[in-house]
């Protein structure tokens, strides 16, 4: 193997190029010999920087878990920077979903959740919650992001549905409600549930005078932080 070749390639260069198949195809699709291919080197230059494919996971999972490490919190109030948080966690997570499996299957999940979790103790301890009542709020909120990103990966894979919620939701399966039976038979509009219903979750936890303003749908700043 040439010098040559060794120095033009980095490690770095190797982790975003194994991180994008592992985006693109899961973590099966992650061999030596397809990363090679995609960086258009030889496998042992491969091994030189990064070592063998077990070295290669564990590097991935530290690199996906660094990356969630960078959430930090924005707004003025710490409504609004909980909520800021949640998004961003669900962002990575749907971002991520192959990186996020590679660490689950590892036996990292808490120490990738960890990250966030310390932001949002920040913002409990902020607001005012301490002991169990700060650890009630930060597990609810980290619940909430992750059960949400799961409905929503379910709905995105599930099969076309027949009825849908379109030929399903009628005036009398709404309870005589035709304005509820028009808005459910519409697509969902998951961004805005989110914020909603993080929103309503952080409000109902926070001391009252730490909440903020009283709206439970999203604003456009709060929009534009959850992802």
């Amino acid at each position: 193997m040439a010098s040559g070749t060794r120095s033009a390639l980095t490690r770095e260069a190797v982790l975003e190029a194994a991180a994008d198949l592992v985006k693109r195809h899961g973590p099966d699709a992650l061999t030596m010999r397809a990363l090679a291919s995609a960086l258009g080197t030889a496998v042992t230059s491969i091994y030189w920087h990064v070592g063998g494919r077990e070295a290669l996971l564990d590097a991935l999972v530290e690199r996906t878990v660094a990356e969630l490490g960078e959430i930090r919190p924005r707004g003025r109030t710490p409504e609004e920077r909980v909520v800021g948080v949640a998004g961003d966690l669900r962002r990575q997570l749907r971002d991520h979903p192959h990186l996020v499996a590679l660490v689950h299957e590892r036996g990292l999940t808490e120490r990738m959740f960890l990250p966030a979790q310390q932001a949002l103790v920040r913002e409990a301890h902020a607001a005012g919650l301490r002991g169990t009542r700060a650890a009630e709020f930060v597990r609810a909120v980290q619940f909430q992001v992750v059960g949400h990103v799961l409905v929503e990966r379910n709905r995105e894979r599930a099969p076309a549905q027949h009825p849908d919620e379109h030929d399903l939701w009628r005036t009398e399966t709404a309870g005589d409600d035709p304005a509820l039976a028009r808005a459910l038979a519409r697509p969902v509009d998951s961004e805005r549930l989110f914020v909603t219903t993080v929103r309503a979750l952080v409000r109902s936890l926070l001391p009252a005078d730490a909440a903020g303003p009283t709206h439970l749908s999203g604003s456009s700043d709060s929009s534009g932080s959850a992802g």
